[in-house]
């Protein structure tokens, strides 16, 4: 029998490994300008992603100042690029000053400065293992369709803020952004191409592989 995770449990699973001073920095730098990048445990997990796809060409939309960048660039084969969305100049800007403190090589990072839903078109199809979305939630099942023509066959998508501050799995939360997550998440169960889960780290990460056709 399963028994409901406790608030201890969660904080200790989350703060399992420690961040080192540089991603410490990007985080610190985010809260400074007011964006909320992906927490400790998502953040592992997407590095530990990155690392089992070796690879070589992600996709982010939202830069979270670099935090989320950090976390996919250590888990990425070394010689992999991360194309990093984020219609906000600034986010971008602290994301390169992570990226510098780092020592990540230019040529690894390609930041693109624009709306994700005109930035993603313009990617090429089938050509990316891992992309990940971390931008305006009611777009987010836009991301996914963008997402489902970007990956390559085994390619994963990923979707922070699953559970939105526990109020997806509430019933009575019918705000634009709790009810857009909530679509996303039946989209992507009901998607027979998809082999999902739905991962109780951070504020959720929903997580989902995109199977050979």
């Amino acid at each position: 029998m399963t028994t409901a995770i406790t608030p201890e449990s969660w904080a200790y699973a989350e703060a399992y490994l420690d961040e080192d001073h540089i991603v410490g920095r990007a985080r610190q730098r985010a809260a400074e300008v007011g964006a909320v990048p992906v927490g400790p445990g998502a953040g592992a997990a997407l590095r530990m992603l990155a690392a089992a796809l070796d690879a070589r060409t992600v996709v982010e939309v939202g830069t979270g100042c670099g935090v989320s960048g950090l976390y996919l660039l250590s888990g990425m084969r070394a010689d992999g690029v991360l194309t990093s969305v984020d219609i906000e100049s600034e986010h971008q800007r602290l994301a390169r000053e992570a990226f510098s403190e780092a020592n990540v090589p230019a040529n690894r990072t390609r930041l693109i400065a624009g709306a994700a839903l005109e930035v993603l078109p313009r990617l090429t199809d089938a050509a990316y293992d891992l992309v990940f979305c971390d931008g305006d939630k009611t777009e987010y099942s836009d991301y996914l369709q963008q997402a489902l023509r970007l990956l390559r066959p085994g390619g994963v998508v990923a979707f922070d803020n699953a559970l939105w501050h526990d109020r997806v799995a509430d019933s009575a939360q019918r705000d634009p952004d709790t009810v857009a997550i909530r679509e996303l998440v039946r989209l992507v169960r009901e998607d027979d191409h998809l082999v999902p889960a739905l991962l109780p780290v951070g504020d959720g990460l929903l997580v989902a592989v995109k199977r050979a056709d």
